[in-house]
Formats: structure tokens, sequence, C-alpha cells
């Protein structure tokens, strides 16, 4: 089995050298065009936005809220997953209105603080992606080879420098080639585990769907409000789904949003009934679930989850690593547009992403708790600026800024006393809702009066 998982995985590895293309232009390299200059087809969008979404982070908390919260824990985490309709409709707004970026649409209503204060949170969700799917690799070497010394830092050091490497050959239009070879990779091996998790002796539908989960389903419906609170921002903040959101024409780009959502909420609500049958089962949670499984299923089914997530995993490092050089490098403009800028950013966003994999914190969905609330700030912008056409003034950007980056801190340091003295005492997701209500609302009071002082003016 060991044997197995490592030369599959080794063939993926080689597999996505040669998908990545042999030489790099500028263009293809930040913009994704393909060789002949063209834009990428609509199959090709959907494919890098449904494998770079559904990564392996993502994977394992929807397995691992099915398994505390039952079947409410599942549809907690795919609810995330109308990102792609929020989200798609965010960009057709923005592209309607002539933006080539969000940073761009920023920019002209906001002036340079807009677009800087978008680009630290971006570079936060960046850094969390490559730290969140590292940690996901090394677990799955540390319970692989349990025996092996260092497994879990080898693991995290050989793959993040193995997507590093071929990233930084063809920038973003690598990371699309090698996305639709992953994607059928792991569509083919999920499948199969899939169809075995349906035909498993004890398995039965209703039990699934109304199962509680081992610590009770309260805490799942409590994350699904918080996910309804997230989910119209949730995708603005990410890089990849909005860099995706530009490279082809407005037509294609929506089909792919929508084509993208039905298949990734459907692939996380598969993953997350593992989790869910695991607690039906009653078995001992362990390593994240992955020695769970181990014990649960036959050998080829545990091979075929494990290297599930590690193309996930691999799938996700490099588009985050290509969203963050057009970052560093369009948007910012802080290195050079060139291929060595480029390859730059990648390498200081892996090395850091990598860097916090020893920082400690292996509690997965802590970092989309953190991310998505810094996220917040832009759903009273978006829906002021963008959808009521109100002229919010920059002041109102940075009240509602502010409010969200001091939410997502306090989320982060909800285990101090100073915290715990604000906080509501109750579960962290419970906190965790507590905040996004009043992160929303303190931007949304600071975009309407700031809206109405300026109507007041003009009008005045």
């Amino acid at each position: 089995m060991q044997t197995t998982i490592l030369a599959l995985f080794a063939l993926i590895l080689f597999a996505s050298f040669l998908a990545a293309p042999r030489q790099a232009s500028v263009d293809g390299f930040f913009d994704g065009q393909t060789d002949q200059g063209g834009q990428p087809g609509l199959w090709t969008l959907v494919f890098s936005q449904v494998t770079t979404w559904i990564f392996a982070r993502s994977l394992m908390n929807a397995a691992i809220l099915g398994f505390y919260y039952g079947f409410a824990g599942v549809l907690a985490y795919a609810a995330y997953y109308g990102s792609f309709l929020t989200g798609g409709f965010i960009v057709g707004r923005l592209r309607t209105a002539g933006a080539s970026s969000v940073q761009d649409w920023l920019s002209a209503r906001f002036g340079k603080i807009g677009s800087t204060c978008y680009n630290a949170i971006i570079a936060l969700r960046l850094l969390s992606e490559v730290f969140a799917n590292l940690i996901v690799v090394g677990l799955i070497f540390s319970a692989v080879l349990p025996d092996v010394a260092f497994a879990n830092e080898g693991a995290i050091v050989l793959v993040g420098g193995v997507a590093l490497a071929y990233s930084a050959w063809g920038g973003l239009s690598a990371a699309l080639r090698t996305d639709v070879m992953q994607m059928s990779v792991f569509l083919l091996v999920f499948s199969a585990a899939f169809a075995a998790l349906l035909l498993r002796p004890g398995f039965d539908v209703s039990a699934v769907v109304t199962a509680q989960g081992a610590s009770g389903a309260h805490n799942g419906w409590v994350l699904l409000l918080v996910a309804a609170l997230q989910v119209f921002s949730y995708p603005v903040h990410d890089p990849v789904m909005m860099d995706r959101g530009f490279i082809a024409d407005q037509e294609t780009t929506r089909k792919s949003f929508l084509h993208a959502f039905w298949i990734s909420a459907l692939c996380i609500l598969g993953f997350g009934l593992f989790g869910v049958q695991a607690s039906l089962e009653g078995a001992a949670y362990e390593t994240q679930l992955i020695g769970t499984w181990a014990v649960m299923f036959p050998s080829w089914v545990f091979v075929a989850l494990m290297v599930s997530l590690l193309v996930s995993a691999l799938s996700t490092l490099d588009s985050a690593l290509s969203s963050a050089a057009r970052l560093a490098v369009v948007e910012w403009r802080i290195l050079p547009r060139n291929l060595a800028g480029g390859r730059i950013a990648m390498l200081a966003f892996a090395v850091g992403g990598g860097a916090l994999t020893f920082w400690g914190n292996q509690t997965l969905f802590d970092a989309v708790a953190v991310s998505g609330t810094a996220s917040m700030f832009l759903t009273p912008v978006l829906l002021g600026s963008l959808i009521a056409g109100w002229h919010v003034p920059v002041w109102s950007y940075l009240v509602s800024f502010t409010a969200a980056v001091a939410g997502a801190a306090a989320y982060m340091f909800r285990g101090t006393d100073a915290m715990g003295a604000i906080l509501y005492d109750g579960h962290k997701y419970e906190q965790l809702l507590q905040i996004c209500v009043v992160v929303l609302l303190v931007g949304l009071a600071a975009v309407f009066l700031g809206a109405r002082r300026v109507e007041a003016r003009v009008g005045g």
C-alpha cells in the first residue's frame, strides 16, 4: 500500500512536469495565454477552477466536519462553494464596468489605498493556501510512512519544491495545463473510492443525511450561517478564482463558473460523506481521519483517497504560486514584469507558506476562518458601490477593512484572556458567527453613512 501510493504520486509529479509548457512567454506566465496567444478554453477553465477549489485542505475539512457534525457539517462546508455563483456574478459586474481585475476596480474608486488593503488580504490568503495544503501533504506521508523519521517535514519540502519547480517553469499557463491533467486523475480515483463507499455494507443514505456526527449537528448549522455571511465576499479574496475570471471572454467565463459550482459542490459533498460514515460506524478519530480510513476501508480505497488528496494539494499549490506571481508583479508591481520577477515571487510565497507549516498550528479550518473573516470588508463595499451604485468614500472603505481585519485577529487569538472577555463563551464556531455579524454590521453602517454624507454634500 505504501509503495503504491508513493509510486502513483511520483507518476503524477512526473506527468505534471510533462504537461507544463516547455517554454513560457511573459503573457503565458502571468495571463495564462496558450502557446498560440489565445485564451484558455471552457473546460480548461472549469477543470482549473474545480481542482484548485476542491483542494486537499477543503477535502479534509469537509470530511472532518462530517465526522464531528454529521451532514450539517458537510452542508456548511459545501455552502462555501456557492462562491462560484457569487464570484461569477461579481466578475460579470466588474467586467461590465470595464475593470480588468478586482484591483483595477478598487483603484479606480478608492485609489492606491483601496488596492493596497486588498492586496494585503490576498497575500494572507495565498500564504494560507500554501501552508494548509502542505500541512495535508505532511499528514498523509506521516500516516503512510509512520516508521520513517521526518516523513512529515521531508514530504513538505519535497512536494513544495516540485510544485515550485514546474510552476516557475510556466506560471499560470503551466497551472492551467497541469490542472486539466490533475483534475482528470482526481475524478478517476475519487469516483472509484466513492463507488466503494456507496457499495459498502451498512452504508445507508437516509442514515447519512440525518447523521448528527460525533459531536452533534448544532455547530454544523452554526457554521452554515457563517458560510452564508461569508459567501458573497469569500470568492473575491481568492486570487485563483479571480485570476481565472479575467483571462477568457465573458460568456466562456460565465459558463465556467456555473459548471465549476455544481462539479465542485458534488465532489465536496461526496468526500464529506466519508467523514459522516466514519462517525456512523463509531470509528476513532485519528490523524485528521487518515488513520481512521486506513482501518475502515480496503487498501485500494485508502490508496484512492490518499492519491485524491495529494493530487488536489499539488494542483492548488501550483495555482497559488502562479497567483502569487501575478499579485506581486502585475497587480502590486513590486517586482518587474518578467519571468525572473514572477519566479522570485513564487519562491518567496513557497518558502513563507512552507515555514508556517512548522509553526505548530495544524487546525485546517482556522486558515479558512481567518482569511474568510478578513475578506468580509468587501461585502459592504461591493454591495454599496458595485451593486447599489453609491459613492462610497475612502474612510468608509477603511472602516470596513479595519473591522474585518480586527475580526480575523479576534478569531485567531480567541484563546487569549483579552478575547475571552469580549467573545461569547461558547464553541469556536459560535464565536466566529458573533465576529462575522459584528464585522458586517460595522462595515454596512460605515458604507451607508459614508454614502449618505457624500450624497448630502453633492445635493447641497
